[in-house]
């Protein structure tokens, strides 16, 4: 009996170790389950995460620029002297004189964010986004750029710190397998040809050669070809072009919108030589473009003080100059015609030695309410029907001849040329450029978002001289896009005339001082040379 235990005993003491040993075995294969479903799980996600990177990076592309500026600016002007109170409170100059004005230190930030896009195998879409402003300010400093803040320089000017939209654009290529393609958004219409000369880029920078350097909204249809009539090796592209410079909105009166279009046309592209071609019309222009009311309202408000200060200084009464006044109308927004526009331009290279010619014609079909008006003449008119009133005959003191003015309904033509050089430094980081322009007496450039700070040098009445040299910082770069570089230039402005981006008033001569008095008694900024120097770091990721 007592073996009998013994035995039981120890067939227990075995099997309970034995259990034990199973259930730990089990827990054991439970977590090994465990870990290969975790790692299973992250295989998994990975792949995903691949998927989704190579979906982004072949479908999605980020790129930008950084640029800090510098810029010194001086410029000699007239300006009136010799101020007398006519009597009503209102101060008129009774001489003019040259005065120098100068900016010793304009600094600037510019960061732009460019963004493309696949939505469909031929559809894509390109962006990009624009912060401009200067040191110290939300605002825009005075007597940069020669317009008020409108659509057509938003994100050109230097402004505040907020990112702006500077171009939006979905192209919709190989249409059902052609070489058309369709393209609508806000247009890449800055910075172009030969522009990436200068500013130090291997590639295009904008459709339109840089005449036409306007920010705008529209539409493009154009046309790809590898050979034009048949002859061999000309690739290039046609497109019919299509903009909205101004939005004339819903209301009672007759304003209509201000549209761009005509055809764009790179007649042969291949490697360094471009010849390029231009022609478009901006139907129904305005005046004045869409800039602040009380802008205007102040435009308006110092006329009638000027006129009224007149009236008072002949001893006229309100019942006397009432119905001269009578036939004067507040300036009010309004189209005035059209302006055709024509650019050609050469660009090649020779080895090093880069070069290019461009030309361009301006002119003007104004309608019944005239355009390049002297309204000096206007002015003078008015004198003279108050010193009538006032009796004043030939020969006396203050008498004023009628110059017998009427808005300029002629159509008048401007012409441009513009040339220049890029030397490449062999075996050296350095770029050595020349460029030269000028405008005539009725050029119009339309270039109200250039780069140039302060005066559009392309819109200018006169002479433009500019010299730049380019320092490419060494080092490999991480992408495609990557380059930094130092950029020195200096520009001299010599103005022929007055009104250089303007189509409104007539341009006075500066050599003539006559009319450079009237000019100045208009207040027309009557600027007779300048000159500026730049300094760049830019970087572009």
């Amino acid at each position: 009996m007592r073996k009998k235990i013994s035995m039981l005993a120890l067939a227990g003491a075995l099997v309970i170790p034995g259990a034990a040993l199973a259930q730990e075995l089990s827990l054991e294969e439970k977590v090994e389950a465990l870990t290969r479903e975790v790692e299973e799980l992250k295989a998994h996600t990975a792949e995903i995460d691949d998927t989704l990177w190579h979906d982004m990076s072949t479908r999605f592309h980020l790129s930008g620029d950084f640029r800090s500026r510098y810029d010194y600016y001086s410029r000699d002007r007239y300006v009136g002297t010799n101020y007398v109170d006519t009597g009503s409170g209102v101060m008129m100059p009774t001489d003019i004189k040259k005065v120098t004005e100068k900016n010793s230190s304009l600094m600037t930030n510019r960061l732009r964010l460019n963004m493309y896009a696949r939505a469909q195998e031929n559809v894509e879409f390109v962006g990009r986004l624009a912060m401009f402003k200067a040191w110290g300010m939300q605002s825009t400093p005075d007597n940069t750029g020669d317009f008020p803040a409108i659509d057509g320089n938003s994100s050109r000017r230097p402004e505040d710190n907020k990112l702006l939209v500077d171009r939006a654009i979905i192209n919709w290529n190989n249409i059902a397998d052609t070489n058309f393609w369709f393209s609508i958004g806000r247009r890449p219409t800055t910075d172009g040809p030969p522009s990436q000369l200068r500013m130090n880029s291997e590639t295009r920078l904008a459709t339109p050669l840089s005449y036409m350097d306007w920010p705008f909204d529209g539409l493009t249809i154009g046309y790809a070809y590898d050979s034009l009539f048949n002859v061999i090796d000309l690739p290039g592209r046609v497109r019919f072009c299509f903009g909205r410079g101004f939005e004339a909105g819903l209301g009672e009166n007759t304003l209509k919108d201000t549209d761009f279009m005509g055809i764009s046309w790179d007649i042969y592209n291949n490697n360094d030589r471009f010849v390029y071609f231009q022609s478009y019309v901006a139907k129904d222009v305005f005046n004045f473009p869409d800039m602040d009311q009380a802008i205007v309202d102040q435009m308006n408000q110092d006329m009638a003080y000027s006129a009224l200060a007149m009236a008072q200084s002949y001893g006229l009464t309100p019942a006397q100059y009432g119905p001269i006044f009578e036939g004067m109308t507040p300036m009010e927004r309004d189209n005035i015609g059209d302006i055709y526009h024509t650019a050609a331009l050469y660009k090649d290279r020779a080895q090093n030695f880069h070069y290019f010619v461009a030309g361009g014609w301006s002119r003007t079909d104004p309608n019944s309410n005239g355009m390049f008006n002297d309204n000096a003449a206007g002015m003078q008119d008015l004198q003279a029907a108050l010193a009538m009133t006032a009796g004043l005959n030939p020969g006396d003191p203050g008498y004023v001849p009628f110059a017998n003015y009427s808005p300029n309904t002629s159509s008048e033509n401007g012409y441009s040329i513009y040339l220049g050089a890029r030397y490449d430094l062999p075996n050296t980081q350095f770029k050595f450029g020349l460029e030269y322009n000028y405008g005539s007496e009725y050029w119009i450039g339309m270039s109200p978002g250039h780069d140039d700070i302060y005066a559009s040098k392309l819109a200018t009445r006169g002479h433009v001289y500019e010299v730049y040299g380019i320092y490419d910082i060494p080092g490999r770069a991480v992408s495609s896009f990557g380059n930094a570089f130092i950029r020195v230039g200096y520009q001299h402005y010599d103005y022929n005339y007055t009104g250089s981006l303007d189509w409104n008033t007539k341009p006075y001569d500066l050599s003539s001082s006559s009319e450079r008095a009237m000019a100045t008694y208009m207040g027309i900024e009557t600027v007779d040379k300048a000159d500026q120097v730049y300094v760049t770091f830019e970087a572009r990721f």
